[in-house]
């Protein structure tokens, strides 16, 4: 049978298709746009979630599913349809890439709204389930800081101390890929931070290390973040980040020991990550 990877072209999707494709499953990886870059092999096919017309081709003899959550509330789509059309193709198992911040109570923003809604109406379709909440994405580093390290070899942060575990994309795939292919995890939910929790200054000082040169850091205040970070992202998601910078501003962040629980190989380290992306900085 066939696994379905919805956004196989991102950051998480690529590793999913890719393990599942390593351990020997058969996968159509899905993108809104014709995939180009993906591992040979690979069954491609296109498709958009916010499209429900599209979805019956794409899920055709398929039944098992990775399908992402709200990561951007600038390309919703409405859930209901999603899993109506999944059950309605046989889909029998999805593992949801969530977020972290469905678990807190008090965040009552977009993103937390709309990925506790998918998770529910994943929940009520009757298929077997699997959540991961991350929390922040290695890869986010990556989108706020590359441009200006490559330009002028600067970071610019408001509070360089605050503290953060950053999740490697691999090791949410790896779990993602696990429970596709191992018994165990249906109905389960995996909160899973990165390994270590590190302040913001040293992760730059690890990106520059990884690219072999000491890169500097400016201080700026919390309106020109929220305003650097709307450039790549929605404003309501930059002001949710500044906010969780200044509560973490010289708190330890938590970490987690999941990926080598659930995988059976450790995590990544940031160190790791950001030398595995050094030419991204370049």
């Amino acid at each position: 049978m066939v696994t379905v990877v919805f956004g196989a072209r991102g950051n998480v999707g690529r590793h999913v298709a890719a393990g599942l494709l390593a351990a020997g499953e058969q996968v159509r990886a899905i993108s809104r746009t014709p995939a180009a870059g993906l591992p040979p092999g690979l069954e491609t096919a296109t498709a958009d979630l916010a499209r429900p017309e599209t979805l019956p081709a794409a899920l055709d003899g398929a039944d098992k599913a990775f399908l992402y959550g709200m990561l951007d509330p600038e390309k919703p789509y409405d859930i209901e349809k999603v899993t109506a059309a999944a059950t309605a193709a046989g889909i029998r198992q999805v593992v949801l890439l969530s977020s972290v911040s469905v678990l807190d109570p008090d965040a009552d923003h977009l993103v937390p709204r709309l990925n506790r809604t998918i998770e529910r109406a994943v929940q009520r379709s009757g298929m077997d389930w699997t959540f991961l909440r991350p929390g922040t994405f290695a890869a986010n580093t990556r989108t706020w800081w590359a441009e200006s390290i490559r330009t002028d070899n600067v970071v610019r942060l408001p509070y360089p101390l605050a503290q953060s575990a950053p999740v490697p994309e691999k090791d949410i795939a790896a779990l993602a890929v696990t429970a596709l292919t191992e018994p165990g995890h249906s109905h389960q939910a995996y909160t899973v931070y990165g390994a270590g929790s590190l302040t913001l200054r040293r992760q730059v000082e690890h990106i520059g290390e990884a690219i072999g040169r000491r890169i500097r850091i400016e201080h700026i205040s919390d309106k020109q973040a929220r305003a650097e970070i709307s450039r790549t992202w929605p404003p309501v998601i930059a002001e949710a980040i500044v906010n969780q910078w200044a509560a973490a501003d010289g708190v330890p962040a938590t970490t987690s020991a999941i990926v080598g629980k659930i995988t059976g190989a450790p995590g990544q380290t940031y160190a790791q990550w950001a030398a595995d992306h050094a030419d991204d900085f370049r």
